[in-house]
């Protein structure tokens, strides 16, 4: 891509090659690409009475509507921020202020009367029929697209600024790697204020395939039923969740697993009853999937993270550094972008890694959730991972708490299959040296899941204040 400065409008591309094949289905019905086509052009003509480049915040359920007024904000020019609507409207303000906002589409009346001088937009009467629209032109590669908030592990969210070029290569390089075509539906199992969430819909718009949104609150095991999903992203614990359900799942072609490793018995036991996997690494300043491995991977390669998908590079120094087409254009704070490279053009990822003889990653923790105890290093990851091995244990965190003698020792909440814990230590014994065994294991509690990924700083608090009760 090369020299390649500009693009057709994805979406345009579908409603001209395939008018009639469905671009969302959902709990209201289907609705075509070409009138997904049109109602966008519909939208974007109304945004265009906001200045040129404005950010805009999007804060809605996740239906049709949402999907849309993405698109349109992309299309009149804009950049699209969307925000977590479970957030409460003082922390959306915030966020909101943090990135320079002007304007917010949403249906929650709290966000339009705090006083924080933002344009407030109703989501239905931007999307009314109209019969001005905006011509859907090509696209160039480097305008700014979006902004996504991450799910850091490190407590306040970094504001990621993506450019049109990174989704788009970021969906190249998925599609180029897992089949994706017109009939083929992509259930949307991931918020779509998460670049997981985003990733999904431009990897559809690409292939002319079908966004599937499941109702709220349903099981994902229905949903794919309900939807014939054949394609389907999924965190570890969401994976766990839909095992347990026992539901057909025949249809799937591929269950992309991303948001963290997933421990390896869970990877045996998705093989084992045959469900289409591929293990994956990305990050929010990678616009998601960085590396992945290819359909009927072995047991062994969906162990790792697969190998580096076309538009990325990835280099190991101890960290794992990316560079390429799909990586971000910084980190939003007020009117000033902040894009930490080193002299190179690498981005450091605080993620530590190794790539195999077969140029497969494999992820070994972060860098920041490393602790010394007595004098000895101790990554939590390992830890969890020879935890996961155990017969049982389908989750573990592992986090430092402060001890008199060695500093800090390990803890451990372990979600498990009703066999206990108290049988933890003696098997990790034959594995593990002994000061990386923990000195406790807690159950998992289930408040505890922030995002996508259990909150590692909130587990911390709460083994402290265990150890002090004991």
């Amino acid at each position: 891509s090369e020299g390649v400065r500009s693009v057709p409008c994805p979406l345009r591309a579908a409603a001209l090659s395939s008018p009639d094949e469905a671009a969302t289905i959902g709990p209201q019905g289907s609705t075509s690409y070409d009138e997904l086509d049109t109602k966008v052009s519909a939208a974007a003509f109304r945004l265009r009475g906001l200045e040129p480049g404005r950010r805009v915040a999007l804060c809605l359920p996740k239906d049709e509507r949402y999907v849309a007024l993405i698109l349109a904000v992309i299309r009149a020019g804009h950049v699209a921020c969307p925000v977590s609507d479970r957030l409460p409207p003082e922390g959306i303000a915030r966020l909101l202020e943090r990135v320079s906002c002007t304007a917010v589409i949403s249906d929650d009346r709290r966000l339009q009367t705090n006083g924080t001088g933002l344009q407030s937009l109703e989501p239905e009467s931007l999307l009314e029929e109209s019969q001005q629209s905006v011509e859907a032109e090509d696209i160039p590669l480097g305008r700014p697209a979006t902004i996504v908030f991450t799910s850091g592990s490190t407590g306040i969210p970094k504001a990621a600024l993506h450019t049109f070029g990174n989704h788009y290569h970021n969906a190249l390089g998925s599609n180029a790697n897992i089949a994706l075509r017109p009939g083929d539906r992509w259930l949307h199992s991931l918020p779509l204020y998460h670049v997981g969430g985003l990733s999904i819909l431009f990897r559809c718009l690409l292939a002319g395939a079908t966004v599937a949104l499941p109702l709220q609150g349903r099981s994902l095991g229905e949903a794919i039923a309900r939807f014939d999903a054949t394609h389907v992203s999924l965190v570890s614990t969401q994976l766990l969740r839909l095992l347990r359900e026992d539901p057909n799942l025949a249809g799937l072609k591929t269950v992309l697993m991303g948001g963290g490793p997933v421990p390896a018995s869970l990877v045996d036991e998705a093989v084992a009853r045959g469900l289409p996997i591929h293990t994956s690494y990305g990050l929010t300043e990678m616009a998601s999937q960085v590396t992945t491995t290819p359909p009927g991977a072995s047991p062994e390669a969906l162990r790792t993270a697969g190998r580096v998908l076309p538009g990325r590079e990835v280099s190991i120094s101890g960290e794992i550094l990316v560079r390429g087409e799909t990586l971000f254009a910084g980190y939003v704070e007020g009117e000033k972008i902040d894009r930490p490279l080193d002299a190179d053009g690498w981005f450091h990822t605080g993620d530590l890694g190794d790539l195999d003889q077969d140029g497969c990653l494999r992820v070994l923790g972060r860098r920041d959730n490393l602790f010394i105890s007595g004098g000895e290093n101790i990554q939590p990851e390992e830890i969890e991972e020879a935890l996961c091995r155990l017969k049982g244990v389908s989750e573990a965190v592992v986090v430092p708490v402060t001890d008199p003698e060695f500093g800090h020792r390990p803890v451990a909440f372990v979600r498990t299959e009703s066999s206990g814990i108290a049988h933890l230590a003696p098997e990790l014994e034959i594995i593990l040296p002994r000061f990386k065994i923990p000195t406790a294991f807690h159950p998992w509690p289930e408040a505890t899941q922030r995002g996508m990924k259990p909150d590692r700083h909130a587990l911390r608090e709460r083994a402290q204040r265990l150890q002090e009760q004991e």
